[in-house]
């Protein structure tokens, strides 16, 4: 897709209204999630008829009317946002993102949508749910979100993760720091699911600031904890962490979130052991469907090449392979 054509995309559907449920069936009709779907479609050749114009056949996004379920506190930091979501929302892969339309907090008001990385699906519980650091305009507005609230969550939006095929024993290394950790769960998930062990490193400046261990756990992953505060989290470290991991069960797909010095480190040491990889990206965006060229990053043309050419985030990921992506 190279652009957006207003007038070729103009005609919208609504999707069906989902019940969704706060305590795990269906839910009465005050607390239905709506989804208005809105189709995206490639350049128009201005030469071809209607009656000639066809479109790219990518997954239809949608504004997503979700409805509060819960949204707490997990530690100083951080909330854990659960919403009841309509169908097209529950197809979000490990990787995606939402762009949400943050409400107001108190006398501050968010100009643009905050894109965010989906933390867990639960299509049989129609839910989504997103775990967030409250640090901005527009974080501050959705830790006031209470339940039975509206949330306008237009996605799913972008590429995730794409698990390579293995003919022998797969072995997924997780490493992610900070808010990575909530991009990467739902990917072990999808690993698990897919027959995989997974191993994942989870980096933080102190114990207290660890998420998703427990549900990673729970999950079926291998649970490495480092932190500042132990001493345990610095590269030098890490990487020696990594490569007895490897040593004792190969690492079939390395993955990454959340730090520009772990990325560095993961890329070193996956080209040296020819480990396949990606990197899911964080990046401030206006659109976040590709019009706007506001998240627009260097990337270099191929793995080891000094070349480089622009991608948009928003639409040519966030997920991005290893070895392509420069350092921020």
């Amino acid at each position: 897709m190279t652009s957006l054509q207003t007038d070729a995309c103009a005609a919208e559907s609504l999707a069906s209204d989902n019940d969704a449920q706060t305590t795990g069936g269906r839910c009465s009709s005050e607390t239905r999630a709506t989804g208005k779907v809105v189709p995206l479609c490639a350049h128009r050749d201005d030469a071809a008829s209607a009656a000639d114009l066809t479109y790219s056949r990518i997954p239809s996004i949608a504004e997503n009317q979700c409805v509060v379920r819960s949204n707490e506190w997990v530690n100083p930091e951080y909330k854990h946002l659960v919403l009841s979501a309509p169908d097209l929302a529950l197809t979000v892969r490990a990787g995606q993102f939402f762009h949400l339309a943050c409400p107001p907090s108190n006398d501050e008001v968010p100009y643009l949508r905050r894109p965010m990385s989906i933390y867990r699906v639960a299509p049989e519980n129609q839910r989504i749910e997103f775990l967030y650091k409250v640090q901005g305009v527009g974080t501050r507005g959705l830790a006031q979100l209470n339940r039975g609230d509206t949330l306008d969550a237009l996605g799913p939006l972008g590429k995730g993760f794409d698990l390579p095929a293995t003919t022998g024993a797969a072995h997924v290394l997780l490493l992610a720091r900070g808010v990575g950790l909530a991009t990467m769960a739902p990917l072990a998930q999808e690993a698990i699911a897919a027959g995989a062990r997974v191993t994942a490193v989870l980096s933080a400046r102190s114990p207290s600031l660890v998420m998703s261990a427990d549900y990673l756990r729970d999950a079926g992953a291998d649970i490495v904890i480092v932190t500042d505060d132990d001493q345990t989290s610095d590269v030098v470290q890490v990487e020696h962490l990594i490569r007895r991991l490897h040593a004792s069960r190969p690492v079939t797909f390395a993955t990454t979130c959340g730090s520009n010095r772990l990325l560095s480190m993961l890329q070193r040491v996956a080209a040296e052991l020819q480990i396949p990889g990606q990197i899911a990206l964080e990046q401030h965006m206006g659109c976040a469907i590709g019009a706007c060229y506001a998240c627009v990053r260097p990337f270099r043309k191929s793995a080891g090449s000094d070349e480089l050419t622009y991608r948009r985030v928003c639409l040519d990921g966030p997920v991005f392979d290893l070895q392509e992506t420069t350092s921020w």
